[in-house]
């Protein structure tokens, strides 16, 4: 992996074609969940439209898939030309003020490339969440993708005992907040793009318990290899947020919402979002 990692980008793009052909066309992976989850998203489009989505999705996936890879070899200077921030004052004002900040993203353009980005942009204060793979081989190779330009990283397990030892300590911890929650995490349910749909709460307990102020990640494709990150505040931790209203965790999915809506194919399709189902409870 690490030898294909070196090649340039424009081979590992001629890879990425042999892989959207074989997704889309030879092995249809997850054809069926990919459709389902457009067709109900997006019930005002045509057959022909959801179609040249789901093909948008298809080449969007390969191209990150890649992408991805060749982080293990991208050189600092290369990826700060190809991801550039446009406000990067919004989250950089709380460093100074040594606040905590929680930043929301999701599986929208390159989720993987955010972090490192970051990491250059905020030298020793970006961290991200994840949740350790249990493959040692893949586990090792992915650590070693997502930490070599700086960024930290903290097992999901670890957040509560990241967050004690960095209190009072400028830097940003980053959520994937899109996951698909099952009954077990008691998830916020709100209508998300015309679904029933269970998000995670943690943003809105940590933020709640830590004080910390929240910021809402957009990333958006400008060109092949080219990306563009937009900050949006949505908290800035100085009044404390009851946890069981989420106010953080349905401002994240109304801002996921509008990005998704302007630019569908650039947004993971082919995870089961809406597998899980509200549990109606009766009076007895």
């Amino acid at each position: 992996m690490t030898a294909m990692a070196s090649l340039p980008l424009a081979v590992l793009y001629g890879l990425a074609r042999v892989l959207y052909w074989l997704m889309a066309y030879g092995l249809r992976y997850r054809r069926g969940v990919v459709l389902e989850n457009l067709r109900n998203s997006f019930p005002e489009k045509s057959a022909e439209q959801i179609q040249l989505v789901a093909k948008g999705f298809y080449w969007h996936f390969a191209q990150v898939i890649v992408e991805i890879l060749k982080l293990r070899a991208l050189s600092a200077a290369e990826l700060r030309r190809r991801v550039t921030f446009t406000n990067p004052e919004v989250l950089g004002r709380f460093f100074p003020l040594n606040r905590q900040v929680l930043t929301l993203g999701s599986h929208a353009g390159n989720w993987e490339w955010i972090l490192s980005a970051a990491a250059l942009e905020y030298p020793g204060r970006a961290g991200g969440v994840y949740k350790p793979l249990t493959n040692p081989f893949f586990e090792d190779f992915m650590l070693q993708l997502r930490t070599r330009l700086g960024a930290q990283l903290v097992p999901m397990l670890s957040t509560l005992r990241d967050l004690v030892q960095h209190r009072n300590q400028g830097r940003t911890l980053s959520l994937l907040s899109d996951q698909a929650a099952g009954p077990e995490d008691y998830p916020y349910w709100t209508n998300f793009l015309h679904q029933d749909t269970p998000f995670y709460t943690g943003a809105d307990k940590l933020a709640a318990q830590f004080q910390c102020a929240a910021v809402y990640v957009g990333i958006r494709r400008v060109r092949r290899g080219h990306y563009h990150i937009t900050f949006t505040e949505l908290h800035d931790g100085l009044t404390k947020l009851p946890a069981e209203q989420h106010q953080l965790t349905e401002a994240f999915a109304r801002q996921l919402e509008r990005d998704i809506q302007a630019s569908p194919s650039d947004y993971l399709w082919s995870h089961r979002r809406w597998k899980h189902k509200r549990e109606v409870r009766t009076k007895k």
